[in-house]
């Protein structure tokens, strides 16, 4: 199956990924659906019982181990593949097709016990050499100029939702389009500053902690399918010194010339 990034060009890298995940039986050669945007309106306007479900199924999200496919539809209105894992042993890793230097890269977020790296997974038209970059230490965030944000979903939140005490506004609603399944909750921010403490939208989690779908504002994400964890994740590439990749086109890849010696 070949697994397209959504901009006509194939990453090669990222469709590599996929395939040594054993997901290469999830069918089609073509573009993903483009995801809905649409969900049933919520059931309240916070709901302690939904509040405390969410943080039931984020509990269970963090001991949650797996790898798995999503397609993802951006704010640009543009499919592309994602592919999560997380490790046994805890390592993570989430691969985003065209999620960097406005859509021509693809991009790699990695965290091990060394921190968090961003990598370069293939050059699709910009002058990208393979290779990952230390951008932030364990438990930081990935800097905003070198961020893809799709990762958010996977693993950043997961201990805001289960901390009863965040400024959080939390309601039941009605699967979105396209969801395999599970429960889904309407997640806002009741503070009144502009720095919400997580991204708002609608998540939804399957019984047993897989997130299923998510509607943020960046975009659409659904699960497509998923299998058992590996051991640990590896890097796409080489550890290089330099600057990581921009998010947009204009922006320098120094991570690049690093990488190319």
């Amino acid at each position: 199956m070949r697994l397209p990034s959504g901009s006509g060009r194939g990453p090669a890298a990222l469709t590599a990924t996929v395939l040594a995940l054993g997901l290469a039986g999830c069918g089609g050669d073509g573009t993903p659906p483009r995801a809905p945007g649409t969900s049933a309106p919520a059931t309240a306007a916070g709901s302690p019982d939904a509040r405390d479900e969410l943080a039931g199924m984020a509990a269970l999200a963090l001991d949650r181990r797996y790898a798995a496919l999503y397609s993802f539809t951006g704010a640009d209105g543009v499919a592309r593949n994602v592919v999560a894992t997380v490790a046994n042993d805890g390592s993570w890793r989430v691969d985003i097709a065209g999620g960097a230097l406005g859509g021509t890269a693809d991009v790699s977020i990695v965290r091990n016990m060394n921190g968090v790296y961003q990598c370069s997974l293939s050059m699709t038209g910009a002058p990208v050499t393979t290779g990952c970059v230390h951008v932030a230490t364990k438990g930081e965030k990935v800097p905003r100029r070198y961020d893809p944000q799709v990762q958010r979903l996977f693993r950043q939140w997961l201990p805001v939702f289960t901390d009863r005490d965040a400024a959080l506004s939390v309601a039941a609603v009605q699967p979105l389009d396209g969801a395999q399944g599970g429960s889904c909750y309407s997640v806002d921010s009741i503070m009144a500053s502009m720095d919400a403490p997580v991204d708002v939208g609608v998540y939804c989690y399957s019984a047993d902690g897989l997130l299923t779908a998510a509607r943020v504002g960046f975009g659409v994400l659904k699960l497509v399918r998923q299998v058992a964890a590996p051991a640990t994740v590896q890097f796409p590439g080489p550890e290089v010194g330099g600057e990581a990749m921009g998010m947009s086109a204009a922006a320098p890849s120094t991570a690049a010339s690093a990488a190319a010696g």
